[in-house]
């Protein structure tokens, strides 16, 4: 399929977004090297220098790999940024109930694989909340990350990484003049002490009880709105 010229505005950004369409439309497959600088600039009606950096830009982002000397060749066709973009206009309760799946079984992962230096920083991570609550929201974001860090599944930090900040601003956003509901810091030690048992069960049960009252109130926004 051949690429549409770019105009004359933003012409990296239009270089980029065409590139990514064609990513994701399958016109190059993982493993394939794509066309030349000068191919590509002849497709999009656009300078070398224009298509140089697009390609860096989508380096940088993950889906293409460059080689000194080989050339360029795509490394994924599944774009992050399509997926925060999806994430973000994803409604509040949907985003939650994820956010509930991810966090249960981290928890009840986290209780069978724990050790010393987790539970080490999960108590420090409680110390912290408890100490500063509803004034930082970061100190809630670190313990949850000391709960998914005690997985030991690398993937699955990454992919908590990924999402938790997406997760944050729906909710800000969905609650609006509104305040984010109370840190529950009696269900958050009753987590650490799950986990510190050695009890998945339990875990799981106090990793979906924190999350109980976000989404009630999502709910109650949802039905007030109709």
């Amino acid at each position: 399929m051949a690429l549409r010229a770019a105009g004359r505005t933003s012409l990296v950004d239009s270089a980029v977004e065409q590139l990514r369409g064609q990513l994701a439309d399958g016109e190059w497959a993982v493993g394939d090297r794509i066309p030349t600088e000068h191919e590509l600039a002849q497709q999009l009606g656009v300078g070398r220098n224009t298509v140089r950096e697009a390609v860096r830009v989508l380096v940088h982002a993950g889906l293409l790999e460059s080689r000194q000397g080989n050339g360029t060749f795509v490394r994924s066709t599944a774009d992050p940024a399509a997926v925060l973009r999806g994430v973000r206009h994803a409604g509040a309760a949907d985003v939650l109930e994820l956010r509930v799946a991810l966090e249960a079984e981290a928890a009840r992962l986290a209780a069978a694989r724990r050790d010393t230096h987790d539970l080490l920083r999960l108590r420090a991570s409680l110390a912290t909340l408890r100490e500063e609550g509803d004034r930082n929201a970061d100190a809630d974001l670190a313990f949850h990350l000391a709960v998914v860090g005690a997985t030991h599944n690398a993937a699955f930090v990454e992919v908590y990484r990924f999402f938790s900040a997406q997760v944050h601003e729906v909710l800000v956003e969905a609650l609006g003049d509104r305040e984010m509901p109370p840190v529950d810091i009696d269900t958050h030690e009753a987590l650490v002490a799950a986990v510190e048992a050695g009890d998945p069960e339990a875990a799981e049960r106090q990793a979906r009880e924190l999350l109980r009252v976000p989404m009630e109130t999502v709910a109650a926004l949802t039905e007030g709105s109709r």
